[in-house]
């Protein structure tokens, strides 16, 4: 199982590459990067494990392009790619009971640590509770049967 992993994390690296360098026309030679990930909460700096990090490479225009892949974080909240090209990367990280992050990123050197911080989702409001509230009668008393004489 873990191979096939491995063997499934390598393709998805390979297949990032070959999408930059296809994009790229000058034919300059190919810098790449290793990015180290470290996710944490942000409320008490403890890591999040299991946490999804999908990476995207924008193209030019600032669209994402296609050939991206996802990575998972281990119990540190740690997680690394290798042989990722110099460029701007969309990175998007997921978790369960957090609100899910997203931001682009400039990668430029060879190697590159990135921490991020995971807050959790705040209350959430609604123009329609006022209105439920008015709108709803009174409470009333429960029918009281008649006392026998």
């Amino acid at each position: 199982m873990r191979s096939r992993y491995l063997l499934l994390w390598a393709v998805a690296n390979l297949m990032l590459v070959v999408a930059v360098r296809a994009g790229d026309k000058q034919g300059a030679p190919l810098q790449t990067s290793n990015l180290r990930f470290t996710v944490l909460k942000d409320d008490n700096n403890k890591p999040v494990r299991n946490a999804s990090v999908v990476l995207h490479p924008v193209g030019k225009g600032g669209g994402q392009s296609r050939g991206g892949f996802q990575i998972k974080t281990d119990n540190e909240g740690k997680a690394s790619s290798e042989g990722l090209p110099y460029g701007t990367l969309r990175i998007q990280v997921l978790a369960p009971g957090f609100q899910t992050f997203g931001d682009d990123y400039q990668i430029d050197k060879p190697e590159m640590e990135i921490e991020i911080r995971l807050k959790r989702p705040k209350g959430q409001y609604s123009i329609y509770d006022n209105l439920e509230n008015e709108q709803q009668p009174a409470p009333t008393a429960p029918p009281t049967e008649p006392k026998p004489h």
